[in-house]
């Protein structure tokens, strides 16, 4: 397959790190440690260097957010209205053709991420290119262009929420990610983060 030239200056980043966290008590995942060290932080690592630059949407603790460095964005719609909710309120601030989204609480992003999502958008002339694990698209993990932006808000004002409703009124491409099955691994449970505990303790010591 031939790599299609990428410039990453085209792309702002957004982490999503707005929503309630109900199945977490309510705790803000992004602020959750795991081996000592919030989640936030995994993720900037592993996308900064994807992206020319990068915007947190939060709804919460949004001074402890802005400690990195990074512009935060609250969603300009009332009551949590959902991931796409905060990608519409990021991209309105985008200086940027495309926008590149991925969740506050997902530590295994691999460095080819947008590159990938990149690829497919330019080679299937789409305007959404997302991920999917194998079985199933995982909508968080997104590439889109800014242009959408009419689009996200007119479908969030009718009342609608979900995002892979949405992605199909587009020409959107899907992307193979199941080569790396641990991107998708996230915190929604108690559970989840000693999940994400043993997953970072084979990784360490696989990487010694």
């Amino acid at each position: 397959m031939h790599k299609i030239h990428f410039d990453k200056q085209i792309v702002t980043g957004s982490i999503l790190a707005g929503g309630m966290a109900r199945r977490m008590a309510g705790q803000d995942k992004g602020l959750i440690n795991l081996d000592h060290k919030p989640l936030i932080e995994y993720v900037l690592e592993a996308f900064r260097d994807q992206v020319g630059s990068i915007i947190v949407n939060a709804n919460r603790n949004k001074s402890v957010y802005a400690q990195y460095n990074y512009p935060v964005i609250s969603d300009q719609l009332d009551d949590f209205c959902g991931p796409l909710a905060g990608i519409a309120s990021v991209m309105q601030c985008c200086q940027t053709e495309l926008m590149a989204a991925v969740p506050c609480d997902s530590p295994f992003i691999p460095n080819d991420l947008v590159q990938r999502l990149y690829q497919s958008l330019i080679e299937e002339n789409a305007d959404i290119a997302v991920a999917h694990d194998g079985e199933r698209i995982q909508p968080v993990f997104t590439l889109l262009k800014c242009n959408l932006f009419g689009s996200i808000m007119d479908y969030l004002n009718s009342g609608e929420r979900k995002m892979d409703k949405w992605f199909f009124q587009h020409p959107y491409a899907i992307v193979d990610f199941s080569d790396h099955p641990d991107l998708f691994l996230n915190i929604n449970t108690p559970e989840d983060l000693v999940l994400l505990e043993l997953k970072l303790l084979a990784y360490n010591n696989e990487n010694r």
